[in-house]
């Protein structure tokens, strides 16, 4: 089906232009290969140098079962295939919320991020608040998803906190599992995919954010000023620095640069596991004003809803007075 046609695409993606289609073959050139890190036999040397060097590593060896990833993702696409007007409804007041595009940014089509999804905060979703996801069957599949995710996450986290050398105060006010995020993406066909991206160039504001993708494809990341591709590689995952551990880090670490690219031929649906440090931890270090994370998310919305972007860590960052 044509996407300017299918109704559970929200409308904006309805829309078709008869531009000229370009070349995208440019965009989707392969790179280098990033580092892989195993979990089950973890190298402390090797996955520091990944987030020095590189801000974001494949990771093998993690233990989540391939037929629970393949269960929820396509889980996932099954929910989000539903009509546009329907998962609006079905997703307008529970702890889930659904989304679409990038309100943000101008409203030409060409402008949007061609994306929708769902985004779970874990703390509400363990409240017993009703997710709205129709039967038990999904939730549960979250449930056991965002455990493994929380594993993960713990695990590579106190591998780096030795790495860098902080104090267990620190190692517990800078990571909080409660206050995870789980988004359920889907990148919708674009009839002239080189007008748009599924989501535009940008950093997260995580500790870190655990990726796993289908076998489309997309994922670029910004490299020595060039973009590159960041292939998906069957039961691997892809895990980057995100803001947060770049300043916990003293930027010893870097929150990569990435983007999405869409697609004119097929649908792409990803999962993304965000890990944050506690709200109110302080987060002190010899190139940023101490802030909070609460002040960053305050900072970020403010950025956002005053220009269209966020500037992120450049709000918080110390000036040489030299």
């Amino acid at each position: 089906m044509d996407s300017t046609a299918d109704p559970s695409y929200p409308h904006i993606f309805r829309r078709h232009e008869s531009d000229h289609e370009p070349d995208c073959e440019p965009y989707r050139k392969a790179g280098p290969e990033i580092p892989v890190v195993d979990l089950r036999a973890l190298d402390p040397g090797r996955l520091a140098e990944a987030c020095r060097v590189w801000g974001i590593f494949r990771l093998a060896n993690h233990g989540i079962p391939p037929t629970l990833s393949n269960r929820i993702l396509d889980r996932a696409r099954l929910i989000l295939s539903e009509p546009f007007e329907d998962k609006r409804t079905r997703f307008g007041g529970g702890p889930v919320s659904y989304f679409w595009g990038t309100p943000a940014v101008g409203k030409r089509v060409r402008s949007v991020n061609w994306v929708e999804g769902l985004h779970i905060p874990l703390a509400r979703l363990r409240s017993g608040e009703e997710p709205g996801f129709g039967s038990s069957s999904f939730r549960c599949l979250v449930d056991e998803y965002v455990r493994h995710m929380a594993r993960i996450a713990r695990e590579l986290f106190n591998a780096l906190t030795v790495d860098l050398k902080l104090d267990s105060v620190q190692s517990t006010s800078h990571f909080s599992e409660p206050d995870a995020i789980l988004r359920v993406y889907r990148y919708p066909r674009r009839p002239n995919a080189c007008h748009n991206f599924g989501l535009e160039a940008h950093s997260d504001s995580s500790l870190l954010s655990i990726l796993n993708q289908d076998e489309v494809g997309g994922l670029q990341i910004l490299r020595e000023g060039r973009w590159i591709n960041v292939a998906p590689i069957s039961d691997m995952l892809i895990v980057n620095i995100g803001d947060m551990m770049q300043a916990i880090s003293d930027n010893e670490y870097m929150s990569v640069e990435h983007r999405v690219l869409a697609s004119s031929s097929k649908e792409r649906i990803s999962l993304c596991y965000f890990a944050y440090p506690s709200e109110d931890g302080l987060i002190s270090s010899s190139r940023y004003k101490p802030f909070t994370y609460k002040d960053f998310k305050a900072k970020v919305q403010e950025d956002i809803e005053a220009t269209g972007f966020k500037i992120g860590l450049d709000r918080f960052r110390i000036t040489d007075p030299n």
